[in-house]
């Protein structure tokens, strides 16, 4: 065995495991009560700590099979992760000097994303390693997106509890699509070779963007609906979140 293969296995065997758990983990907590403690906040450490995980050994294991998406996503992802992580325990607002020294993290995976587009748009055939210039292009524009979220933060001096919340909420969600369509999707040959093409595979996903979208709405509107309330409004116990 060489060194190579030597530290390829470990690497591969601890990503898969670290994907595994962070799935899992991210299940229950979304699932569990936001109470900002028990089962959520314990399945939320668990999530954090695998997704870092898996982040980082899929960003290496690139140096054996070249893949600027994956090693774009997997930067990405770290960043998303642990920039959540600070909106959840904050209570301030304010982004803490881990958050700014993660932002040129941030910046790396989205300058990776748009000139792996580049590079596509000039080529022949309009691909990259065999993706399409749309897809590094969209997912640059979803870091962008990020960055400039913190930007916004940081000009107006932090997030207001309501805010706080929701920006933990996007991020780990993010994280948790990204970490189900890698596998589920983008794995097919390797994984799933049994069931390649079939939509169940897209389950996951769709899940994930439906847990989004129905968090994104209750935090829209769960405001105006317990303001709307004439009888006891001031007596009403804030939503759990």
């Amino acid at each position: 065995m060489t060194m190579s293969s030597a530290i390829f296995l470990p690497l591969l065997i601890l990503h898969i495991a670290a994907g595994l758990v962070a799935l899992s983990s991210g299940v229950v907590a979304m699932m569990s009560r936001k109470s900002g403690g028990g089962l959520h906040a314990r399945a939320g450490h668990y999530f954090y700590l695998s997704m870092s995980a898996m982040a980082v050994s899929a960003a290496l294991l690139t140096a054996w099979e070249p893949d600027r998406l994956s090693l774009g996503a997997a930067i990405w992802t770290f960043y998303l992760v642990h920039t959540s992580r600070q909106s959840a325990i904050s209570r301030t607002g304010k982004l803490d000097r881990v958050s700014q020294w993660l932002a040129p993290v941030g910046l790396f995976a989205t300058l990776l994303f748009l000139h792996g587009g580049l590079i596509a748009l000039d080529s022949a055939n309009g691909e990259f390693q065999d993706m399409p210039a749309t897809a590094y292009f969209v997912f640059g524009s979803l870091a962008s997106l990020s960055l400039l979220f913190d930007l916004s933060v940081l000009y107006r001096g932090g997030l207001k509890p309501r805010q706080r919340v929701a920006r933990h909420l996007w991020r780990m969600m993010t994280a948790y699509f990204l970490a189900a369509t890698s596998l589920f999707l983008g794995q097919q040959d390797d994984v799933f070779p049994f069931m390649k093409g079939s939509p169940i595979l897209l389950l996951p996903s769709l899940f994930t963007l439906g847990f989004l979208t129905f968090w994104a709405i209750r935090f829209r509107f769960a405001r105006n609906w317990l303001g709307n309330r004439p009888a006891n409004a001031a007596q009403a116990k804030p939503a759990q979140i």
